[in-house]
């Protein structure tokens, strides 16, 4: 079975949504491009993409900025069962926010060599010390995610 079966069309249809987030990012505040989605009952109740340089905010990552936003619409700092869609993997700061926030499951699209914390350097979302294990599935449009980041840190250089 290839990885893209484990995928709905719905996954599909929210980390594309991500990667336009992204997108945003790079060309409106060009800030690292990473894109988030936070979806429950199937309705996005959180958008976020990366912040941190155009805030002065260390912790201004797309993830957070999405669950920022879901918790102030649901008036709740809990996230239970909600799934987020983010178009690079998680870092470890990222990683410990959805699980204090009782997010089900992660989506991501890039894996992240260097700080990763869904399974790349850190295991993080599913480690046996939480009392809260997130489902994480990687992978989903990758190759599109992994070339915007490449182009933008390219461009920079």
């Amino acid at each position: 079975m290839s990885p893209a079966a484990a995928f709905s069309a719905d996954d599909e249809r929210y980390m594309r949504h991500a990667l336009q987030l992204a997108a945003h990012a790079r060309d409106a505040e060009n800030e690292v491009p990473v894109g988030a989605v936070l979806v429950l009952d199937g309705e996005i109740v959180g958008l976020g993409w990366n912040r941190n340089i155009t805030l002065n905010d260390p912790t201004a990552h797309a993830e957070v900025m999405a669950m920022r936003a879901a918790g102030e619409k649901l008036a709740n700092h809990r996230l239970v069962g909600a799934t987020l869609y983010v178009t690079l993997e998680p870092c470890a700061m990222c990683a410990m926010a959805l699980v204090h926030a009782r997010v089900a499951r992660v989506v991501y699209a890039a894996t992240d060599p260097k700080t990763g914390a869904a399974g790349s350097v850190f295991d993080t979302l599913i480690s046996e010390h939480h009392n809260h294990r997130i489902a994480v599935q990687g992978g989903l449009l990758a190759e599109e995610a992994s070339t915007m980041l490449r182009e933008f840190f390219r461009a920079r250089r």
